[in-house]
C-alpha cells in the first residue's frame, strides 16, 4: 500500500526522467494505489498546461487522459471529509506547504490511519517530501532532504 500524490502519477501518465521507476513501483503494488480526490484533477490541469504551452501534443494528451482514466478505475480515493479539512488546516501552519500540498499529506495521512510509519508516500515533490518526512511517512520517488 502506498499513497501517490499528482507529481508521482504525471510520469505514470507521459514520459517523464522517473517514467520507468515509477512504473515499475506501481507494477510491484498495483492493487493498493491510494490518492487525493482532487489528484485527477490536478493531473489533467498539469497535462492541459502542457498542452497549451506546445510541450504535449493533442495526441500524446489524449493518450495520457486515457492513461489517468485507466488509473482512475483502480485507485482508492481518499474523499474530502472535515477530518481531511482539519487536518490540511494543521499542516499548512507547520509546514511550508501550498493548499493543495496540505490536502495531499492530509489525504495521506488518513489513507494511513494516522500512523505514517505504516504507509509510505510517493511524490516527487521535495517540498511535500520534506513535510511528508517530518509527519513520520516514509517518501518514495522524492531524495530531496
Amino acid at each position: 500500500m502506498k499513497f501517490w500524490d499528482s507529481s508521482a502519477l504525471m510520469p505514470l501518465l507521459i514520459r517523464e526522467k522517473t517514467s520507468q521507476l515509477l512504473r515499475q513501483l506501481l507494477a510491484d503494488d498495483s492493487s493498493f494505489l491510494f490518492v487525493w480526490w482532487g489528484s485527477e484533477l490536478e493531473c489533467v490541469s498539469a497535462l492541459a498546461r502542457r498542452e497549451r504551452d506546445s510541450t504535449l501534443d493533442t495526441h500524446a494528451f489524449s493518450l495520457a487522459l486515457a492513461r489517468l482514466r485507466q488509473l482512475a478505475e483502480v485507485w482508492h480515493e481518499i474523499d474530502p471529509s472535515d477530518a481531511v479539512r482539519e487536518t490540511a488546516l494543521r499542516l499548512i501552519r507547520v509546514h511550508s506547504l501550498r493548499s493543495a500540498d496540505s490536502l495531499q499529506l492530509a489525504a495521506a495521512f488518513m489513507a494511513a490511519e494516522q500512523r505514517p510509519r505504516s504507509f509510505p508516500m510517493v511524490t516527487l515533490d521535495s517540498r511535500l517530501a520534506n513535510a511528508a518526512r517530518k509527519e513520520g511517512f516514509d517518501v518514495i520517488g522524492s531524495t530531496a532532504e
